[in-house]
């Protein structure tokens, strides 16, 4: 399986590369991953509605523009369905088993996914009705790939 994360903004904080490196790592033993990285739109603090949504829309042509039409795409959104470790393994399980090997998540900037991204996902997947930062969950969602296939290979690590 092909597992593509399409993030926006940079990662600056070292213990998050290395939490990422590490599942990363990990990961390899499972699945091809590669993690996109997309330049935020630069904005200042204080935004305008019409402004937020500008800078949303830039955001989501930046990330389009790194689907493929044969990327599965689960869209990280609040609104999303809330999914146990379980039931997103056996999402990744159902996908492998129907040749759907390319698999794009998507985690957009600091104001969220446009509309455009919103429509072209596949599914929209929220780890919780709290907002977490977009870097940290670049962490948490390789941990959570990574533990769905152990949890597919009924290999021990998930508790």
């Amino acid at each position: 399986m092909n597992i593509t994360i399409i993030t926006v903004g940079k990662l600056k904080e070292k213990y998050l590369k290395q939490g990422i490196a590490e599942y990363t790592k990990r990961l390899g033993a499972y699945a091809k991953i590669d993690i996109v990285e997309l330049a935020d739109e630069k904005a200042p603090e204080v935004l305008s509605d019409s402004e937020m949504q500008q800078v949303i829309n830039k955001e989501g042509e930046r990330i389009l523009s790194k689907i493929s039409s044969d990327h599965h795409v689960i869209a990280l959104a609040i609104q999303g369905k809330m999914k146990s470790s379980e039931e997103l393994a056996d999402t990744l399980d159902k996908l492998a088993t129907y040749g759907k090997s390319k698999v794009a998540f998507i985690i957009g900037g600091s104001l969220g996914l446009s509309d455009d991204v919103l429509k072209r996902a596949d599914e929209k997947l929220s780890f919780s009705k709290m907002t977490f930062p977009h870097q940290l969950m670049r962490l948490v969602l390789v941990e959570q790939v990574y533990r769905a296939f152990r949890i597919n290979r009924g290999e021990p690590y998930h508790k």
